[in-house]
């Protein structure tokens, strides 16, 4: 499988993308939503030129310069699943600040005429007045391009301009290099991030629709039960004195076929206005078999034997279901459904929040949310006719609070930010900041940080061979700008980027036990380790479909520091690890030659090891397989928690003993959801992951702490459904041996039943 790797690049099929096609064009055509048909076509395009490209050979999806003619520094348009379409991000039709900027210049509506003019001298002191201002937005990376290249020429540095330019200049015509315009500066992440901007709130508001349910409700409250009431009453006045009160036994007055024929007239008026509610429509419900009557009787037409029955005992059930019209408890109950109907709508309510967000920027995040989300106040309620005190429902608040702008502490504690992948997203805009301070001048750190918040939305592509995503030091303008960190700072970043590393690797882990580290969140601990110079790696979570059994050499070194932490603990014993065969077999590797000449370097021992621990031959390929040396590579790593702990020194608060508890509370959690489930195997390798993760936190008590903590498991797997204790049994039974001294067998199994919890199986799990 290597050797063939060897001989020719490794391609991806068009199986997945052809797939994704059939299921975009499919809900193209049937969704009941307009937006997602549209949204959907749009996806099928895309999907339609993935695999227009890949038949061409103009797309080689798997390399990191996927399209013909595009330098790995482009950034490509990629869809679901990392498959590039042939499209630059920064391509495409002129967007309408670019259009603008030319009228505004007077040169032709192109990129090319664009570009050429930012070479002047007036297009330079536009761009040094951008700089000065920070009144600029960077979508894409190639967008500060130009500011950059208008930095070097204002200091001085003219040859590393021509040569940027130089780099630039044959995409000229075809990629975006102008940065666009803002109303202001960006907000300064340090202080404060925010996951979702005013006009992000604005639109998802706008978007909501009002409630059909709940609206056909109202309608039924406010306009059919009240008028269903005046037909009850009408019938009632020719009713006998009986204890039924049996209608048409007392001839009615002679003003009753007038009033009946207005009540008729009303009830055609009212059903043209109110089409919501449809129940009055049957005649079979009550309030059809009384209309019905009526118009009969009207029309001077006399009841049958069968519409009279019909017609008596809806009055009857009428009365004796809510008794009769203007009694003690008919009023008492009309008034209360007369209040319900006139509580003011979520949609009316979101009008109100949207009325207060207008007043704000709209490409910041919300510094107080309090004041958006408070009741009606007496002026907003003359204006709308909403009622004064009226409070804003906790649907419409939630969306209002997701663009809070505070501490990312902050976030976290209060719900903004509810998992790990969400946390990923934010991040950036810190780490953008944090590494944008190697830079002394003032207008370049804004500008590189800006670069970096752009380049972190690039979309990872799919990636084969052992093949590495596009790093931003790559990138033309940031290389162009290179030698200004270092020989100009005057003193090392490394104690900030390691505060803020320490900082959100405590929350990450607190915050969320029991989730791995999403590799978003990963690449960005990367990157504040390697600007401090840790010498620590953070190790991706690989993909088993296309894993191709080998490993990078941070690997060998991500379990060599977890065998310095965890050597002859119980995560050790547990999990049958030699960390001392781990050191030795660093060291034998280190300072090796590639593994694979002009390829990446790699660790064959560490791939040899995990493929050993796994049971999997060397000549046979699954996912499931893939899937249990992976995750033997991730016990050996403890997938980034021990170079957490051990090299970055995070210390999260409560303690160990907490966080192995909640820990297994998520397992708890995941395992009852295997109940019932018909594909439950990713549920399971879930819930072995967080079970890893319990294992060493629990490492890290003290000895008379563990085995509390551990006889303490059973009690709260019994707090969860009952089938949870059971699937788990086995599991706890093997890690109460293993703190007891135990051991398993080769086979992960023990005496009574005890067995060691992985989650990759390539035959039945024992779970199910």
């Amino acid at each position: 499988m290597n050797d063939n790797a060897d001989q020719q690049p490794l391609t991806a099929a068009p199986s997945y993308a052809a797939a994704q096609l059939a299921k975009a064009f499919t809900t193209a055509l049937s969704h009941q939503d307009a937006d997602t048909r549209r949204r959907a076509e749009q996806r099928g395009q895309r999907w339609r030129a993935v695999l227009a490209g890949m038949a061409s050979g103009r797309l080689t999806v798997g390399s990191r310069t996927p399209v013909a003619g595009l330098p790995a520094w482009v950034t490509p348009e990629a869809v679901r699943g990392g498959f590039a379409t042939g499209t630059a991000s920064a391509g495409g039709p002129l967007r309408p600040y670019e259009i603008e900027t030319a009228r505004s210049l007077g040169v032709p509506a192109e990129r090319g005429a664009l570009f050429a003019h930012c070479l002047t001298e007036p297009g330079l002191g536009r761009l040094w007045d951008l700089l000065d201002s920070g009144h600029y937005e960077i979508g894409v990376p190639e967008e500060a391009a130009l500011l950059t290249v208008a930095w070097l020429v204002r200091h001085g540095a003219t040859d590393a301009a021509l040569d940027l330019v130089a780099e630039l200049e044959p995409f000229a015509d075809r990629l975006r290099f102008l940065p666009r315009p803002a109303d202001g500066p960006a907000p300064d992440p340090v202080t404060a991030v925010h996951r979702n901007t005013v006009s992000d709130t604005v639109d998802t508001l706008v978007r909501r629709r009002p409630n059909t349910a709940v609206e056909t409700q109202r309608e039924a409250l406010s306009i059919w039960q009240p008028f269903g009431d005046e037909l009850l009453v009408h019938w009632l006045q020719t009713a006998g004195d009986g204890p039924d009160g049996r209608v048409l036994e007392v001839a009615p007055d002679a003003g009753w076929p007038e009033r009946g024929a207005a009540l008729l007239d009303r009830y055609r008026t009212l059903a043209a206005r109110h089409t919501l509610c449809t129940k009055h429509l049957s005649p079979k419900e009550n309030l059809g078999i009384l209309r019905g009557a009526l118009e009969e009787t009207v029309a001077g037409r006399p009841l049958d034997a069968r519409r009279l029955g019909l017609l008596r005992h809806a009055v009857a059930s009428m009365v004796r279901r809510r008794g009769l019209p203007g009694s003690v408890p008919h009023t008492a109950l009309r008034r209360r459904q007369a209040e319900q109907a006139a509580l003011p709508s979520h949609h009316a309510l979101a009008q109100v929040v949207l009325r207060r967000l207008a007043v704000l920027p709209q490409e910041t995040g919300i510094p107080e949310v309090a004041p958006l989300v408070g009741a009606v106040s007496e002026e907003e309620s003359r204006e709308t006719g909403l009622p004064a005190g009226a409070a804003v429902p906790p649907a419409i608040r939630q969306v209002v609070e997701a663009a809070l702008s505070a501490p990312i502490g902050t976030l976290v504690e209060r719900g903004v930010v509810p998992s790990a992948e969400v946390l990923a997203e934010l991040v950036p805009q810190l780490v953008a900041a944090t590494t944008a301070r190697a830079y002394r001048d003032e207008a370049l750190r804004a500008l590189m940080a800006a670069n970096y918040r752009a380049f972190r939305n690039r979309r990872s592509l799919l990636l084969l061979d052992l093949e590495r995503q596009v790093r931003i030091e790559e990138l033309p303008w940031v290389l162009a700008v290179n030698g200004q960190r270092a020989a100009v700072t005057g003193e090392p970043d490394g104690d900030g980027a390691l505060g803020v590393l320490r900082q959100l690797g405590e929350l990450a882990v607190q915050a969320f036990p029991g989730t791995i580290l999403p590799n978003p969140l990963v690449r960005e601990l990367g990157v504040l380790a390697r600007s401090c110079d840790l010498g620590a790696p953070f190790v991706e979570e690989l993909a088993a479909d296309i894993f191709m059994g080998a490993f990078g050499p941070k690997f060998l070194t991500a379990a060599r520091i977890a065998g310095e932490l965890l050597g002859g603990t119980l995560y050790e014993r547990y999990y049958g690890i030699d960390y001392d065969a781990i050191r030795d077999l660093a060291i034998a590797e280190a300072g090796t030659a590639p593994a694979r000449s002009g390829g990446p370097r790699t660790s064959p021992g560490f791939a040899r090891l995990c493929a050993e621990r796994a049971g999997s031959a060397s000549d046979s390929w699954s996912v499931a397989a893939n899937g249990k040396v992976i995750e033997q590579a991730q016990i050996l790593t403890t997938h980034n928690l021990a170079t957490l702990v051990h090299r970055v020194g995070i210390a999260p608060r409560p303690g160990w003993a907490d966080l192995a508890h909640r820990c297994f509370v998520t397992v708890c959690r995941l395992t009852a959801r295997v109940e019932g489930d018909r594909w439950p195997l990713s549920t399971i390798k879930d819930a072995a992951y967080a079970w890893r993760q319990m294992l060493f936190h629990l490492s890290l008590c003290p000895p008379e702490e563990q085995r509390r903590l551990v006889a303490a498991l059973d009690e709260e797997a019994a707090r969860h459904a009952p089938h949870v204790a059971t699937r788990l049994a086995p599991a706890l039974a093997g890690l109460a041996l293993m703190a007891e001294g135990g051991s398993f067998r080769a086979d992960g199994t023990a005496e009574g039943g005890a067995r060691r919890f992985l989650g990759w199986s390539t035959g039945g799990h024992w779970m199910r």
